[in-house]
């Protein structure tokens, strides 16, 4: 069963509201994608992150990889049904944002200036999405 698609034309703030959804699920979707693909590369050929010896999460890379895949799957998901409007996928999208940026945060010696900048795109929609949520 669907919720029906927000009324954002008949809102005050309707222009905002439409705008920022479109934002909002578009990154999600983008950092999903981006997500993804780099599980899929430490899954396929992990000689390529760097590996330290003594890191306090310490989990094998294709395990990292697997990790990333399905938060970002789950991301691509959640952002697309942002884009058609799906009230449920708001909070979703908060949550799988949220995850998105710890998992990134806990990779970030393995690959530090992409996980960085996976956590700043992941704070926009955050912002982007708690916006849109309050103005329901």
């Amino acid at each position: 069963m669907s919720t029906p698609r927000p009324d954002y034309e008949n809102t005050t703030k309707g222009a905002w509201a439409y705008g920022i959804a479109a934002f909002a699920g578009v990154l999600l979707a983008m950092v999903g994608l981006f997500q993804f693909l780099q599980g899929l590369s430490a899954v396929f050929k992990d000689t390529v992150f760097v590996t330290s010896p003594d890191y306090v999460y310490s989990i094998d890379l294709t395990g990292w990889g697997w990790i990333h895949m399905l938060l970002g799957a789950a991301a691509v998901a959640v952002g697309i049904a942002v884009l058609y409007g799906q009230t449920w996928a708001l909070a979703t999208g908060i949550l799988v944002a949220i995850l998105s940026a710890v998992a990134n945060f806990a990779f970030v010696p393995y690959y530090p200036v992409w996980s960085i900048l996976v956590i700043a795109v992941d704070v926009a929609v955050i912002w982007a999405l708690t916006s849109l949520l309050r103005n329901t």
